[in-house]
């Protein structure tokens, strides 16, 4: 039983299920790969339209399927981040993982 104040991660322990998710070092360093997130890295960079939480999502690579992370702003960044990723990938090579973030109303 959880004492009052601790974290409850039971929701996000059952999201994920068994399988552990992937994470940035598990890029594989293969040259094919490789290239492939360079050349969806550099489309990110290049989108002038892009927040800086897009640019910055994770790509992770691993024998030509790709792997979205991240939290962007808006449906449309999450969109567009996925449509730059399959024209370099192909549209059955991509798992689009990206998070949209609640901005309060403050920001």
């Amino acid at each position: 039983m959880l004492a009052w104040g601790q974290a409850d991660n039971t929701k996000m322990n059952k999201r994920e299920g068994t399988a552990k998710p992937l994470t940035a070092e598990q890029q594989l360093e293969n040259k094919s790969d490789l290239e492939i997130t360079r050349k969806i890295r550099k489309s990110l960079t290049d989108d002038k339209s892009l927040s800086t939480y897009a640019k910055n999502v994770k790509i992770i690579s691993r024998n030509g399927k790709v792997t979205l992370k991240g939290p962007v702003n808006s449906e449309e960044e999450k969109s567009k981040i996925d449509g730059l990723a399959k024209a370099v990938a192909g549209e059955a090579n991509i798992s689009n993982e990206i998070e949209i973030v609640k901005k309060s109303k403050g920001n």
